[in-house]
Parts: C-alpha cells; sequence; structure tokens
C-alpha cells in the first residue's frame, strides 16, 4: 500500500499537479486500499492544521513582506557597503552581509532571492558577470532559512512534535549561520583574486560605519525583540511572530516611511497565498502519513535501516544521500512534511540528539533550493537575471560543495549546532 501511495503521489506531481494536491491523491488511494471511509479525509487535514504553533507561519511570512516593502534593503546594503569598504570582491562581499542581514527579517530563501536580486544583481553583473553574480545572490538568499526566524525551522519543529523547540531550532542555526557567511565571503575573495575582479566600494571609514549603524539599528533590533523574547521565554513563536509584525508595521510607517496604507491588501493577500500553500501541504501530508503508519511504514524502514547499520554516523550519512536526492527533485516543504514523521523517530531510535538531527535535516534541504532541476532559488534568479538553469548551475556548484563540507563538519561535530541551544538552557 504504501508503494502505492507513493506512485499516486509521484505521478500525479509528474504530469503538473500543484504538490498539495499531489499528496492529496496519495492519500485518497492510499484510504481507498486500506479500505478505510473517505469520509476521515476532511476531519483528519483540519485536526492537522487546527494547531496554535502553525500560526506563526503566516504572521513571520507577513513580517517579512511588510518588512520589504518598508525599504529595509537600501538600509542593509548601505550598512553593508559601509563594514567592507573597498576591498577585491566587495560588492560580492556586500550581498552576502545584506543576506545575512535580510534573512534575520524573512526567514525564507525565496523572498531574500527575490529582494536581493532585484536590488542587486545588475551592478553585480556589471563586474562579475551575470552568472557568477547570480549565484553569489543565490547563496547569499540561502541563508534566509538557516539564520533565524527560519520559516524551515518553525514547518521541522511543527512536524517533528514536543522533542524539538521552535526556539532551540532558531538557535541551532546561528552559530553554523555565521560560518556559512565567512565561508561564503572566503569563496567571493578566491575568484576575484583568480579572475582579476576590480575593487568595489568606498574606502573604509568608522564614521561612515557607525552613521549607517545608527541608521540600521532600529532594524537590527527586530530579530534581537523577537528572536531573544522567544529564546528568552517572554512569549511563544505564535506571540512572537505577532510581535514581528507590529515592529514591521512601525518601521515601515514611522522610520523609513515606506508604508502606506493601501499596500496593506496586497501584502497581506501574498502572505495569505504562501501560508495556505504551506498549510495545504500540511494537512494532505497528514493523511498520507495516517496512512503510511496503519501500513507501519515507520516500523519497517527502522527495521530496514537497523539491519543495515547500527553506527548513527552511517545512518546520517544515508539520511544525507536521500535528502540530497529529494532535495533535486522535491520543493523542500513537501519534504518537510513527508519525510520528518518518517525519519525523525528513527533517529531518535539511534540516540541521535533529536536538535542535531534536525538542523542537518533543514540544512540539507535548504542545500537542494539551489540543486537543478529543482532549485527554486535557481529559478527565481533565472527570471531575474534572465539566464538559464545551466549558465546558473555552472557558477553555483562551487556554493554547494562548500555547504555540504559545512554540512558534513557539523554532523561529525554536533557542538557547532548545540553549543548555543546548550548554553541557552535547550
Amino acid at each position: 500500500m504504501s508503494a502505492a501511495v507513493m506512485l499516486a503521489f509521484l505521478g500525479a506531481g509528474l504530469i503538473g499537479m500543484p504538490l498539495a494536491f499531489a499528496l492529496g491523491a496519495g492519500a485518497v488511494v492510499g484510504l481507498w486500499m486500506s479500505g478505510i471511509d473517505h469520509t476521515m479525509l476532511p476531519s483528519r487535514m483540519m485536526n492537522a492544521v487546527n494547531a496554535f504553533p502553525l500560526m506563526s507561519i503566516p504572521f513571520f511570512v507577513l513580517a517579512g513582506e511588510l518588512m520589504m516593502k518598508a525599504g529595509i534593503m537600501e538600509r542593509l546594503i548601505d550598512l553593508a557597503n559601509a563594514a567592507v569598504g573597498r576591498v577585491r570582491g566587495g560588492l560580492g562581499h556586500v550581498t552576502i552581509l545584506a543576506g545575512m542581514g535580510l534573512s534575520t527579517v524573512s526567514g525564507a530563501a525565496v523572498a531574500d532571492a527575490s529582494a536581493l536580486g532585484s536590488t542587486l544583481l545588475k551592478p553585480l553583473s556589471r563586474y562579475y558577470g551575470v552568472g557568477f553574480a547570480s549565484a553569489i545572490v543565490a547563496a547569499a538568499a540561502n541563508l534566509g532559512p538557516i539564520i533565524p526566524p527560519s520559516g524551515a525551522m518553525i514547518v521541522y519543529a511543527f512536524m517533528a512534535g514536543p522533542s524539538v523547540s521552535v526556539g532551540a531550532m532558531f538557535m541551532s542555526g546561528v552559530v553554523p549561520g555565521i560560518i556559512l557567511v565567512c565561508a561564503m565571503m572566503a569563496m567571493v575573495s578566491f575568484y576575484a583574486r583568480r579572475r582579476n575582479f576590480p575593487p568595489t566600494g568606498e574606502a573604509f571609514a568608522w564614521a561612515r560605519v557607525g552613521h549607517e549603524l545608527r541608521r540600521s539599528l532600529v532594524i537590527l533590533m527586530m530579530p534581537v525583540v523577537v528572536i531573544g523574547g522567544i529564546v528568552g521565554g517572554a512569549f511563544t513563536a505564535t506571540e512572537g511572530s505577532a510581535i514581528a509584525v507590529v515592529y514591521a508595521l512601525a518601521i515601515g510607517f514611522f522610520v523609513t516611511r515606506k508604508l502606506a496604507l493601501r499596500d496593506l491588501p496586497d501584502l497581506v493577500l501574498r502572505a495569505a497565498i504562501t501560508s495556505a500553500v504551506v498549510g495545504a501541504m500540511i494537512a494532505f501530508a497528514s493523511a498520507v502519513t495516517f496512512v503510511l503508519t496503519i501500513d507501519m511504514l515507520p516500523l519497517k524502514l527502522a527495521r530496514l535501516l537497523k539491519d543495515t547499520t547500527d553506527d548513527p554516523i552511517v545512518f546520517m550519512l544515508l539520511v544525507a544521500l536521500a535528502l540530497f536526492v529529494v532535495g533535486c527533485f522535491l520543493e523542500s516543504n513537501a519534504a518537510y512534511i513527508m519525510l520528518v514523521p518518517l525519519l525523525h523517530p528513527i533517529a531518535l531510535q539511534y540516540g541521535i540528539d533529536p536538535l542535531h538531527f534536525g538542523f542537518l535535516f533543514v540544512f540539507n534541504l535548504v542545500i537542494g533550493m539551489l540543486t537543478p532541476p529543482v532549485g527554486v532559488v535557481l529559478f527565481v534568479l533565472c527570471g531575474l537575471a534572465r539566464i538559464s538553469l545551466a549558465e546558473i548551475s555552472r557558477h553555483i556548484w562551487p556554493f554547494v560543495a562548500m555547504m555540504y563540507g559545512l554540512l558534513f563538519v557539523c554532523m561529525f561535530v554536533p557542538q557547532l549546532v548545540l553549543w548555543l541551544p546548550r548554553q541557552l538552557g535547550y
């Protein structure tokens, strides 16, 4: 029965059906083969999305939309320019630092790719060529789901259950995220010297850094207030997401003054559409998970893996390989929703720290957003830069290889992931 469910899902997806409804097709096939009354499907779906923690997703999405419209990119880019100064490959460094700053308010790679690309792609292309420029923007945008707040980590924590909290997942990405920023900047410097890219930017001056820091301070305080409140226990992730919306509204109306009342309906609609797609996937996937559980697929899969290896490191390597393949062909939200309920309990049986496994799972699928043929971030940049998928893929592989290198370092050195959450009491 499990095989029929997966074939129905893959078949529906291959003919172009949206992934949420392809999951629904798999669920219907599974219910029909199991003989269970189909009338349980609506109630099962409703129960899956009728959860208070899930309200944080539309609020964080809306906060990101509001901050984009409020014009934060200009201030973040000015601050990054001041911090970098005039160096070879400087505009690439500015893009990565701007991506890091943007990730602290958006939490979504696609939104970051659109914002960074529309602002920085043309000047980057002038100095570095459109292919390498697009790869830099794509890599910088991929910081969004790693540095908190992260929509991907919220979905993972919800699907994994009480063994993983949203706050702990957020904190697990801070140290690897900083390391990733440094590694990306080192890679840009390497290629800048190798290809003799010209220096860009103005000479470094502390006065200019201080000026831009003061201009950007109210924006940089948003993650401090929201993430700090969640980690400190002042409010839940859902309450923090609502506070983020209020904070974003205040910045847009009273600080940058680029947000108007007439902008709100369109921004709310876009946030609702994005949230509805995730909600539909969760609803349909819950029915699929129910059918697979009836067929005892998690137990069968656990036995198969246990028969293959008793080593937790080998298990994580097998999962990494599987997620690499999945990331090439499946949208990341669908992968979280389908695979976390199957693989998370098995990881616990191997004695793997659930937070460590959760971060590796998310990071693996985040990298998948840069791998063709279904790398969604690549498609965004192809549209903005008007280049082919083959062209951007040729330049993105060094960044992908570097991210996988960090993934394996985090796998073998779990303290990189766990140190900060443990210091904060998680």
